[in-house]
C-alpha cells in the first residue's frame, strides 16, 4: 500500500484480537511520530504507555470507554506536556511561562501533530487505531492517575492492535466544502450541504454494521447544541494554563 492510499483508507477500530504489541514495535512508533513538525521546536508533548492493567481498566471507566481497552494490543494517554521545558528553562536560571493562551495552542497542535504520525505509523505496521476524546471526561481524576504534574495534561487516549474487522471508510466532506480560494465564502454551504447529507444518510443505511438513519448536519446540531465539558477551563487553570 503506497503513502496516499494509506491515508486514504483510515477507518476507527474499537475491536482487537487481543495480541499484544512488541516494546520493540513501541519504541519505533515512537520514534516515527517524533518525527512530526513542532512549533518551534519545542515538542510539547509527552505519551504514557499503559501495560498496567488496573490502570488501564481505571482509564476505561474514567473516560467512559471501558470497551476500547479490552483487547487492544496495546493503550496509550498522549499529553500536552510544559513540564519538561520548564525544567529547560530552570536549567538557564528562567521560569519560562506556561499558562498563556499561545502555548496552549502550541501544545495542542503539538500533540495532534505527534500522533497523528504515530496513526499513520501504526497503519502502515497493518495496527489500526482508535482516538479516545473521552479522555477529557474527567481530566483531573485522570491526571491524578497517571501522576501529571502542573504544566501537562490528557488530549485523548489512543488503543492501537491488530483489528478483528476493517470498517468502511466514512465519507469525508467534499473538497469545496473546506477549500476556499481567495476568501471565505459561507454562501455555497447550504447546497454543499445537503449533497452530504444525502451521501451520509446512504453510506449508515447501507454499511455493514451499525446501520442507522441520519445525515450529518443533524448529528452536528445534536452533538453542538450545549457547551461539552464546561468544567475543562477551571481543570487547565489547576494544570497552569490560565488563558492569560
Amino acid at each position: 500500500m503506497d503513502t496516499r492510499e494509506l491515508l486514504r483508507s483510515h477507518s476507527s477500530v474499537r475491536k482487537y484480537t487481543g495480541e499484544q504489541i512488541s516494546r520493540e514495535i513501541v519504541i519505533d512508533l515512537i520514534e516515527t511520530a517524533q518525527m512530526a513538525a513542532s512549533s518551534h521546536f519545542v515538542q510539547a508533548y509527552s505519551v504514557i504507555w499503559i501495560t498496567d492493567e488496573d490502570k488501564k481498566k481505571k482509564l476505561g471507566e474514567l473516560s467512559k470507554n471501558e470497551f476500547q481497552f479490552q483487547t487492544a494490543g496495546a493503550s496509550f494517554l498522549f499529553c500536552v506536556d510544559f513540564k519538561r521545558l520548564q525544567v529547560a528553562g530552570q536549567k538557564h536560571g528562567t521560569n519560562i511561562v506556561t499558562d498563556s493562551a499561545e502555548n496552549l495552542l502550541v501544545g495542542v497542535a503539538d500533540v495532534s501533530l505527534f500522533a497523528q504520525n504515530f496513526v499513520i505509523a501504526a497503519e502502515a505496521h497493518g495496527y489500526g487505531i482508535c482516538y479516545i476524546g473521552g479522555a477529557r471526561n474527567n481530566p483531573a481524576e485522570i491526571s491524578e492517575l497517571f501522576s501529571l504534574p502542573e504544566g501537562v495534561f490528557p488530549l485523548f487516549a489512543m488503543t492501537i492492535g491488530t483489528p478483528t474487522k476493517r470498517n468502511e471508510t466514512k465519507p469525508r466532506l467534499p473538497v469545496a466544502a473546506i477549500l476556499h480560494e481567495n476568501s471565505y465564502d459561507v454562501m455555497k454551504y447550504d447546497a454543499l450541504l445537503d449533497e452530504y447529507d444525502a451521501t451520509m444518510e446512504s453510506y449508515y443505511a447501507s454499511r455493514s454494521a451499525n446501520q442507522k438513519m441520519a445525515t450529518w448536519t443533524k448529528q452536528m446540531a445534536d452533538y453542538l447544541i450545549e457547551q461539552k465539558r464546561p468544567f475543562i477551563k477551571d481543570y487547565l487553570a489547576q494544570q497552569g494554563f490560565t488563558w492569560k
